[in-house]
């Protein structure tokens, strides 16, 4: 359920922006993220950086259409939405608070959250989610500058990168705990072996 709340608005805006204006499809999204961020609040959970962020890079790309550029085109808005996710997924990494870490913290009992490789592991996929973006953004680079391009191979691209990047969060934690349970065999045969 976590995920479908994480994607909602990321799902929702993509859907609107082929059939209504671009501002209204980004309004709809940064409603959303906020909407998400309010159920958080209300059921006593983190502020996300991810979802307040992404409200800010809604709000904010519809405010540009808005009073700067309405004729922008839909893939130089995606092309900021995407610069926009992918600035806010990076930052969360150099900023040393890898965005998946709130959400992990808050699904994991806090031994497994001691583990000394939980952190790396958020890094690992919190980086998988920033080179999603950065598809993305080569997506949407490639519509906008590649004459004769069809319209649909940006947003096969950035459907490939996000599928890729939501399969690789479901598997990488099942691996890393796999892995770890066969170092610690490994480990204790090794002991009793002395």
């Amino acid at each position: 359920m976590t995920i479908f709340l994480i994607l909602a608005p990321y799902g929702v805006y993509a859907a609107l922006m082929m059939v209504v204006s671009a501002t209204l499809s980004l309004a709809v999204a940064a409603a959303l993220c906020l909407a998400v961020v309010a159920l958080d609040a209300a059921k006593g959970r983190s502020i996300k950086i991810l979802g307040l962020g992404s409200a800010i890079v809604f709000a904010g790309v519809a405010a540009y259409l808005g009073l700067v550029d309405p004729a922008m085109s839909a893939s130089a808005v995606r092309l900021a939405v995407d610069c926009g996710i992918f600035a806010l997924s990076l930052g969360s990494m150099l900023l040393r608070a890898p965005f998946t870490l709130q959400y992990a913290l808050e699904v994991v009992p806090p031994e497994t959250a001691a583990i000394p490789g939980f952190l790396r592991a958020n890094y690992v996929i919190t980086g998988a989610w920033t080179l999603s973006a950065l598809l993305m953004i080569v997506g949407n680079l490639m519509t906008l500058y590649v004459p004769g391009l069809p319209y649909w191979s940006g947003l096969a691209i950035a459907f490939a990168a996000r599928n890729s990047a939501l399969y690789f969060t479901r598997w990488y934690p099942e691996y890393r705990k796999t892995r770890d349970i066969a170092a610690r065999t490994a480990a204790a045969m090794s002991v009793q072996d002395l």
